[in-house]
């Protein structure tokens, strides 16, 4: 049985998986490991190749930043099945605004401690939750590392990829205010899925997830 390897999104942890049913299955959490400050999401990817042990033909399931992540890993490695939940596979799927950012890097000028102090604005961004999972959320991004926080910010607006390496699937939701789901190819769209449906429709996630890897 391959292993799969779970890779969470920006300003969150391994317990953004808590409510993903994957039973039956060998799954790794990934939590993040600190970056050197040259490190862009391919070299990074590597680190967390070396760090987890992640071997050819295993799984990698990422959400937003962490599918990313998944497409590097894919891309060094030959694995069974990549998948991103509420990400994007180039950088043509990417907003305008990753485009913008390169050209005028203001995220620089952001203290990473201040995006982890941001829980306030929650709602406002990723949209609405139970208390529980607003709780849960709010205290993975206080409890994130602000130097991870910071390069992440950076290495995300700058990755330039090109390359849909093979047996990638993509599931977005029609309500993502991050990702838009119009620009991203051959997807599973989750009506009503938002960006933090991992959270709110784990359920739907977990099934459609069950669906692909029995394929």
């Amino acid at each position: 049985m391959s292993k799969i390897f779970v890779i969470p999104g920006l300003g969150a942890d391994s317990r953004a998986y808590n409510k993903i049913d994957l039973s039956g299955h060998d799954v790794v959490k990934v939590d993040w490991v600190e970056p050197d400050k040259t490190d862009t999401l391919k070299t990074y990817a590597q680190r967390l190749i070396l760090q987890y042990n992640i071997t050819p033909l295993s799984v990698v399931i990422g959400n937003s930043l962490g599918g990313m992540l998944a497409i590097e890993i894919s891309k060094i490695l030959p694995l069974k099945k990549t998948v991103l939940i509420s990400s994007v596979k180039t950088i043509d799927e990417a907003p305008a605004y990753f485009s913008l950012f390169r050209i005028l890097p203001v995220y620089k000028l952001i203290p990473g401690k201040l995006v982890t102090s941001l829980g306030f604005m929650i709602r406002f961004v990723f949209g609405k939750m139970n208390e529980a999972d607003e709780w849960l959320f709010n205290d993975m991004l206080k409890n994130s590392s602000p130097g991870f926080v910071k390069w992440a910010m950076g290495a995300t607006v700058t990755w330039n990829n090109k390359i849909i390496p093979q047996n990638v699937c993509t599931i977005t939701g029609n309500k993502d205010h991050v990702f838009d789901y119009r620009r991203i190819r051959d997807a599973i769209i989750v009506k009503g899925g938002t960006h933090i449906m991992i959270f709110n429709r784990a359920d739907e996630i977990s099934k459609i997830l069950k669906d692909i890897l029995a394929e």
